[in-house]
């Protein structure tokens, strides 16, 4: 949850930093570019007032020959400027003639930004705000303001600035608030870790209780993890509803254990009775022989639901365990069950190690081979592999008997489930119950499929690495 979560807050985060970013960089270049623009006007508006009382041109546009102090004292500035700070700057009449200019070889264009900035301050009126100019772009910034004398304009000033200086201020600023973005990106990443640590925390806890009382470890509660209000509420609710739920089962089976105890006395003593009641009658009565079947049948059930009970109560023994070198022991000792039924019992047990409990184990496939040899024809092979693949160690078991079908493999290991085809075949429907139940009190599994041709396949299987859970018991 944390690798789907965690992405979906840094792009909310990216996306806040840039809504906020983007303005801010925007807002720096428009300023820095308004405070060129302040500066290019408060310098038009001084050369606008030097050049306010030069003498005017002679008419045909010829410049008088007479010597203006304040023409000299103009130009000189200009001239000044322009070495100064590199902007060119001019004053043009209105017929487009030079009144002073620096350099001295920069005319008024015929047309360009130049012109209409000059033909807009003809109008009396200083030229509009240039457009904004992007660090990334070669522009340059023109005002124009008009020279005013009785009322008319006589001339306009005009300057031409370059963006190199203003384009680098707006690019390190740029720069800054990039590197303040990316700390605070980073810093939300950082609070963004300890928040969703602290939020799923007690899910994960969660999650790994649950899956702690689906295998079987019912005592496991949700230990305090800290989180928001509602889930420590929640992890309470869980372990009341745990609490709850343990002593329901416990109740089921001490029922079925006191049951069972309970049940056997008086069966002892009806069996023992029959076997009297046998001796007063002929040899070979089919009544007599009939209840004793069913009284021994009852009797095995009676068994196996007293082990069925304690299966599921006592906790596992587990430890490092040859599981190549008891299931060789298992192979031999059903060795003569297999022959007595011409079944050829087969071992392939290479030593393999895991975590298991030897008693348990040891039951759980003394069930399956017996199912094995009990369901295969004469002539046939039951073979038992051992293997270790990853984290687990695995006791295969196939033979070639008449198999299951799709709908019984799902129904396989069920409480006193046995298929409709094999009713007339000993058994209780208990056994694979039993081995299921020991094998998941060590985190140990009980899977069935098929075996072609013919029979059905079952794996044992017990992890490799200690479980997390030995330790705390």
């Amino acid at each position: 949850m944390r690798t789907r979560l965690l992405p979906l807050l840094i792009v909310l985060m990216a996306a806040v930093l840039l809504a906020l970013g983007v303005p801010l960089a925007v807002s720096v270049a428009r300023t820095e570019q308004q405070e060129v623009v302040v500066d290019r006007i408060d310098d038009t508006a001084r050369f606008a007032a030097l050049a306010q009382f030069v003498t005017e041109t002679a008419p045909g546009g010829s410049r008088r020959t007479t010597t203006d102090e304040r023409l000299e004292t103009l130009q000189t500035e200009l001239t000044s400027y322009y070495e100064v700070y590199g902007i060119r700057a001019g004053v043009f009449y209105r017929n487009h003639f030079a009144m002073a200019n620096a350099p001295t070889t920069w005319f008024l264009p015929g047309a360009g930004e130049v012109r209409a900035a000059f033909d807009e301050a003809l109008l009396s009126r200083r030229s509009h705000d240039p457009g904004q100019v992007w660090p990334w772009q070669d522009g340059r910034i023109v005002v124009a303001s008009p020279v005013i004398r009785d009322g008319d304009v006589m001339a306009v000033v005009v300057t031409d600035s370059p963006t190199d200086a203003m384009r680098s201020r707006t690019l390190r600023g740029w720069l800054v608030i990039v590197a303040g973005e990316i700390a605070a990106m980073l810093l939300a990443v950082g609070a963004a870790l300890r928040l969703t640590g602290w939020v799923l925390r007690p899910v994960r806890v969660l999650d790994a209780t649950t899956h702690d009382i689906a295998t079987g470890r019912l005592k496991s509660r949700v230990a305090p993890a800290g989180g928001p209000p509602e889930l420590r509420r929640l992890a309470r609710s869980f372990n009341e509803m745990a609490d709850h739920v343990e002593d329901v089962l416990e109740q089921q089976r001490a029922f079925v254990a006191d049951a069972s105890h309970q049940l056997r006395n008086p069966l002892a003593a009806l069996l023992l009775r029959i076997e009297l009641l046998a001796l007063e009658l002929p040899e070979g009565n089919e009544e007599i022989a009939s209840v004793r079947t069913e009284g021994k049948r009852l009797a095995q059930v009676l068994d196996d639901l007293l082990g069925l009970a304690l299966a599921e109560h006592t906790e596992a023994e587990l430890r490092l365990t040859d599981i190549g070198e008891l299931a060789a022991e298992r192979v031999a000792a059903w060795a003569p069950a297999a022959e007595a039924k011409e079944v050829r019992l087969a071992g392939r047990c290479p030593a393999t190690t895991g975590w298991a409990d030897p008693v348990a184990l040891s039951s759980a496939l003394d069930a399956v081979i017996d199912n094995a040899v009990k369901f295969g024809p004469p002539g046939s092979t039951v073979r038992v592999a051992v293997a270790s693949t990853g984290d687990t160690a695995t006791v295969v078991v196939t033979d070639a008997g008449p198999g299951l079908t799709d709908e019984e493999l799902a129904r396989v290991g069920d409480r006193f489930w046995r298929s409709g085809r094999h009713q007339n075949v000993k058994g209780s429907g208990l056994g694979l119950s039993i081995c299921r139940a020991l094998l998941a009190a060590g985190e140990g599994t009980l899977t069935f499929g098929h075996h072609a041709p013919t029979g059905l396949e079952v794996t044992v299987t017990v992890p490799r690495a200690k479980p997390q859970g030995l330790a705390e018991r």
